[in-house]
């Protein structure tokens, strides 16, 4: 089911769809691929709204610095300098965080609209990224499929095509709050070893350390607190199917959320910069992600995609209580 949700300056319209299957209601938008509200029962089956966003489109357009929601690319997280090399040529790309690309430069994919056709118990999100977008290189066909599946989980598959060599990384940028209002609490668990450490720009120093015995360390579930805004490489590395790889967990509603993805890391995130109409603190967003700056790492997982490959990422949200 879908319905306008609001009107872009250049009169181009944005819709929203409404998803829902064993007690699950998702609503999308065609602007970001954005998801803007996820409704789940707590462990007393009443219902609450368990993601941040807004009620309006004007609130996405004036606030898009916290990426509520969004599909982000065509690389998620930073790249630093705004430079990368490819088969011999460095790319410069469009900064938009100080001199780093962030989310994919000043207009990533979370500011575009999006084609969306429904398919069976979901929709199907898609657009063309034309040579030279942002900087990057190459015609990318990207697809978003969003789908509920028989227990209520929110599925995100995606696909990319290109047409010259490229680097792609998407994810989602959903902000959890399992209470449904007020700060974001919670106990988290990761199934993560390791983490990259930054610098004092965000940007990974090169190093996978040890979370043993640091603030880093989830792989016991514990109340999540705040100052996160790292990307964690998970133990499984990249798998053909998604395993789950996080759980947190509200003590006091009973709502549980797994994460499963394909992906080689997660991004915490503990919003600690959120402003009005939000505080810091709200939301906590768990971004699953190829690693940050991978295209100036070599020693990182690859995110290089050339013509004839198929880029493929799949995460699955699942809810229940306890």
């Amino acid at each position: 089911m879908s319905e306008l949700f609001g009107t872009l300056s250049d009169g181009t319209p944005v819709h929203r769809w409404t998803l829902e299957r064993a007690g699950v209601r998702v609503r999308v938008l065609s602007y970001g691929g954005i998801v803007q509200s996820v409704e789940v029962p707590d462990r007393d089956g009443r219902t609450a709204d368990v993601v941040l966003g807004f009620p309006g489109l004007d609130g996405y357009r004036e606030h898009p610095e916290p990426y509520l929601g969004a599909l982000v690319g065509r690389y998620a997280n930073r790249i630093a300098g705004g430079r990368f090399p490819l088969d011999g040529r460095t790319y410069a790309l469009e900064p938009n965080s100080g001199p780093n690309t962030l989310h994919g430069g000043e207009r990533g994919f979370d500011k575009r609209v999006w084609d969306v056709e429904p398919v069976e118990h979901g929709l199907r999100l898609s657009r063309v990224s034309p040579d030279g977008e942002e900087g990057f290189p190459g015609r990318l066909e990207v697809t978003a499929t969003y789908t509920l599946d028989a227990s209520g989980a929110l599925r995100i598959a995606y696909e990319a095509v290109t047409d010259a060599p490229t680097v792609v990384n998407l994810t989602n940028h959903t902000y959890w709050n399992l209470s449904g209002s007020g700060p974001a609490s919670g106990e988290l668990r990761l199934a993560a070893s390791r983490y990259t450490p930054v610098d004092a720009d965000l940007i990974p120093t090169g190093e996978l350390a040890e979370v043993s015995g640091s603030r880093f360390d989830f792989r016991t579930a514990r109340k999540v607190g705040s100052g996160y805004d790292h990307n964690f490489v998970l133990d499984k590395g990249v798998t053909e199917s998604a395993e789950e790889v996080a759980e947190l967990y509200d003590p006091a509603s009973g709502r549980v959320v797994t994460v499963a993805t394909t992906e080689p890391g997660l991004q915490l995130y503990t919003a600690d910069h959120l402003t009005a109409p939000f505080s810091p603190g709200d939301g906590i967003a768990l971004e699953t992600q190829h690693f940050p700056d991978s295209p100036n790492h070599p020693d990182f997982p690859s995110t290089e995609l050339r013509p004839g490959g198929v880029f493929r990422s799949e995460t699955v949200y699942g809810f229940s209580v306890r």
